[in-house]
């Protein structure tokens, strides 16, 4: 791993934990946290194309609120929608524990 790399995911995770959305937040920022270094280059670069839309949009995309453009229908972004469902199946929200 070279120092443009590390810099690069440092900076992709920062990007995926302050959205402005909590919302979406609450999903990239993890993602990341879990996924970014074992993503290949080119991965990375899909998954920094996407962060480059607006957050209401990537989320709606995630959950399946709106269509996703075809141009962002990537494998990153199946990676990201079965990280949030199996997030979410080993912690249900609202569970208080």
């Amino acid at each position: 791993m070279t120092i443009d790399h590390d810099s690069r995911l440092r900076r992709l995770r920062f990007r995926a934990w302050h959205r402005g959305f909590r919302e979406a937040d609450l999903i990239l920022g993890p993602f990341a946290d879990n996924h970014a270094q074992t993503l290949t280059p080119e991965q990375l670069d899909r998954l920094e194309a996407l962060l480059e839309n607006p957050d209401r949009e990537i989320y709606a995309w995630i959950v399946g609120q709106e269509a996703t453009p075809e141009a962002f229908e990537t494998d990153v972004l199946a990676m990201i929608r079965t990280f949030r469902f199996e997030a979410h199946a080993v912690r249900p929200i609202g569970d208080g524990a």
